[in-house]
């Protein structure tokens, strides 16, 4: 089985083209692929399918075998993938998810995708949508204790769910690798959450790191990177453009119209290969 290995921003992927191909046990697979010691290594399994709505259709599993709605990072890879490999040529395209149908700009060099700009829709700050357990009309400096730690969160949507704290400190001094699996399945969110810390340095800079559902630690989270920005906007710490640096590299967001957020940032390939049908997992 043909594989294409690519990242954005560091955050790592496998994709396949699955529109002809039998089915398969892809969790399983995903965990077996995804595996960075018995496997090939990602952040994520991507899978091409057929839309009826849109150029095509991703789906995406963790390297647990869950399965997320929404990936930034991973949706400018697909991009990339859906224009290298053919299978679209537009440069202004629509992916399905499973937080609905994304628009993508492909701006194209030497023939290849280069950097993607997605329409990552608009934030939701309604607890039920999210989801988190609180009776406030929007979740906005929740207070939790994790591990002794006090935090304030700022949970928000941008098709799957995330948790925000903004700290004094620089991102770095935070034990993430301890309070992030803590705070991921803390009974607050039903369906765990993505933990995101940040440090605001200005008004358009803004240093992020992720603790990612299903994933853990990684380099950097586009679905993350947005609910930052988004929460910064709605308590009033940034403007309508900023630069998010995550330790794989950095994300431009602004605020488009109807509240909608732009992500743009890069997708490059990284290697090709051939999956052997016995390591199935």
């Amino acid at each position: 089985m043909k594989f294409v290995k690519m990242h954005g921003t560091g955050n790592d992927f496998i994709l396949i083209d699955a529109r002809h191909g039998p089915a398969r046990a892809w969790p399983a697979l995903a965990r077996a692929m995804c595996d960075r010691h018995f496997g090939i290594g990602a952040d994520g399994l991507l899978l091409v399918q057929e839309s009826q709505m849109a150029d095509a259709r991703m789906v995406m599993y963790n390297p647990d075998g869950s399965e997320a709605e929404m990936c930034g990072n991973g949706i400018r890879c697909f991009a990339k993938y859906l224009y290298d490999q053919g299978i679209t040529r537009r440069t202004d395209m629509t992916v399905e998810t499973a937080a609905g149908i994304k628009r993508l700009e492909i701006e194209v060099h030497h023939g290849h995708a280069e950097r993607v700009t997605v329409d990552m829709g608009a934030p939701v700050f309604d607890p039920a949508s999210i989801p988190v357990d609180t009776d406030r009309p929007e979740a906005i400096d929740l207070p939790l204790m994790v591990d002794g730690r006090a935090l304030s969160l700022t949970a928000v949507s941008m098709g799957n769910p995330h948790a925000v704290h903004f700290l004094d400190e620089a991102v770095s001094a935070f034990p993430l690798e301890r309070i992030g699996p803590l705070v991921e399945r803390d009974p607050l969110f039903p369906r765990r959450v993505n933990f995101e810390i940040a440090r605001i340095r200005g008004s358009s800079e803004v240093d992020v790191r992720v603790w990612e559902r299903g994933a853990g630690l990684t380099l950097a989270c586009g679905t993350g990177a947005c609910a930052v920005f988004a929460a910064a906007r709605r308590k009033g710490l940034v403007e309508n453009r900023a630069c998010l640096h995550l330790p794989g590299g950095d994300l431009d967001l602004r605020e488009g119209p109807n509240g909608h957020i732009l992500m743009a940032g890069p997708a490059v390939l990284v290697f090709t290969g051939d999956w052997p049908e016995a390591a199935d997992g």
